[in-house]
């Protein structure tokens, strides 16, 4: 019984000299505990925010006809756009122009000329900005503007909506999307604005061709205007046809996957 007391007596005296050493350790622990269970919910709230839905534009279609869209944006100059129009012309194909309202503004015949040979011509803004940096106002009137100017000279109000940059997020593509334009990416790039050869924008092409695809070109470029004959028959002789956005991109019932492809939405 002694002994027990004794004992009991050695905890106590031990609990009162090291009182203040016990306290640091209890506070201690339960810091480390409240960061890990900070750090913990930070985490949730993390994965949380990235697997919330992310809004994206129409990179491709998923479909099993073998068509694919050529599009070209406009944003320099139009010196190559009779020779590109002569060159569509002889390959009996239409593609679908992007233009910026300023350059519409510079260049009012040749999207007079665009139109006239039966082409389809969609927004690509009216300044090309930064579209990330802009509020939702800011960039419906980028879009706005660019499509009353193509409007005002061809009586054809577009629908077709193509980001400056490749930028986009969620204000960007659902600014489009409520205001009734489609938003179109590409997954094909030929890289023509970094002075590819028609060769070498082949090579990024040929193995990656599939029904459904959007092939990015731009005019004003050192080499496309030269290489755009070659690049159609190359298409055509692997068995795709070269049209339009509109002639592949579904207007309603589709979804977007996490790849930004469109897909037809079961009935």
């Amino acid at each position: 019984m002694n002994r027990i007391k004794y004992q009991n007596l050695e905890v106590i005296m031990f609990l009162v000299f090291n009182k203040e050493k016990i306290q640091t350790y209890i506070v201690s622990v339960l810091t480390v505990a409240v960061l890990i269970t900070i750090a913990n919910v930070r985490k949730v709230e993390t994965v949380q925010t990235s697997s919330q839905e992310k809004e994206l534009p129409i990179y491709n279609v998923q479909t099993d006809e073998k068509k694919v869209a050529f599009t070209m944006n406009c944003a320099w100059n139009a010196d190559d756009i009779d020779k590109i129009l002569e060159t569509l012309q002889k390959n009996n194909v239409k593609i679908t122009f992007f233009l910026v309202g300023e350059w519409v503004d510079k260049y009012p015949e040749a999207v007079k000329k665009i139109y006239e040979a039966g082409h389809e011509i969609g927004s690509h803004s009216n300044t090309h900005p930064h579209v990330n940096n802009l509020t939702a106002e800011k960039n419906l009137e980028e879009i706005k503007l660019s499509v009353d100017k193509i409007e005002k000279i061809t009586g054809y109000k577009t629908n077709l909506y193509r980001a400056p940059y490749g930028e986009y997020n969620n204000t960007v593509i659902k600014t489009a999307q409520q205001n009734g334009f489609y938003p179109i990416q590409w997954n094909l790039d030929t890289l023509d604005y970094q002075g590819l050869t028609g060769e070498k924008m082949w090579n990024r092409l040929k193995n990656k061709l599939d029904g459904g695809a959007i092939i990015l070109s731009h005019n004003g470029t050192k080499h496309t205007a030269d290489s755009l004959d070659m690049l159609i028959k190359n298409i055509k002789a692997s068995g795709f046809q070269v049209t339009t956005i509109s002639e592949i991109i579904y207007k309603d019932n589709y979804s977007i996957n996490n790849n930004g492809t469109q897909i037809r939405n079961q009935k």
